[in-house]
């Protein structure tokens, strides 16, 4: 039996805490270069998003304990920052798996997606009994 290319603990973490493929993208984006100040339009080039989806993103990483906002003056930037070591020990893991298995942590990442809009979806039918 071939072994999984996910190891378990990273997909248990792909699916509880990386909601979108854009999330991922901009994480790696801090976790590459952890010393610099990320503001929203520059995210959202890098990215190829527009600035209020990139603004989006940052408020999700931040409340995820994956970066911080920037101390002023730099009021408008933010910094990568996970929450431990433990937490930034995972992303490392993250990180280089995506480089080699691109392709099965975004499969991951939308099965996840698709399963969550089927359960939504699912609460709106019609039942025979209600």
């Amino acid at each position: 039996m071939d072994k999984p290319s996910i190891p378990e603990d990273i997909r248990r973490f792909v699916l509880t805490s990386i909601p979108t493929v854009p999330f991922l993208e901009a994480l790696l984006l801090m976790h590459a270069d952890p010393a610099r100040q990320w503001r929203k339009d520059t995210l959202a080039q890098r990215l190829y998003v527009r600035e209020k989806t990139a603004d989006g993103l940052l408020a999700d990483l931040c409340a995820a304990g994956m970066a911080a906002p920037c101390p002023p003056p730099h009021t408008d930037s933010y910094r990568y920052a996970p929450d431990g070591a433990a937490l930034r020990t995972r992303i490392d893991r993250l990180a280089d798996l995506y480089a080699t298995h691109l392709v099965e942590v975004t499969l991951l990442i939308h099965s996840s997606l698709d399963r969550k809009a089927q359960q939504f979806a699912n609460a709106f039918k019609w039942r025979k009994d209600s």
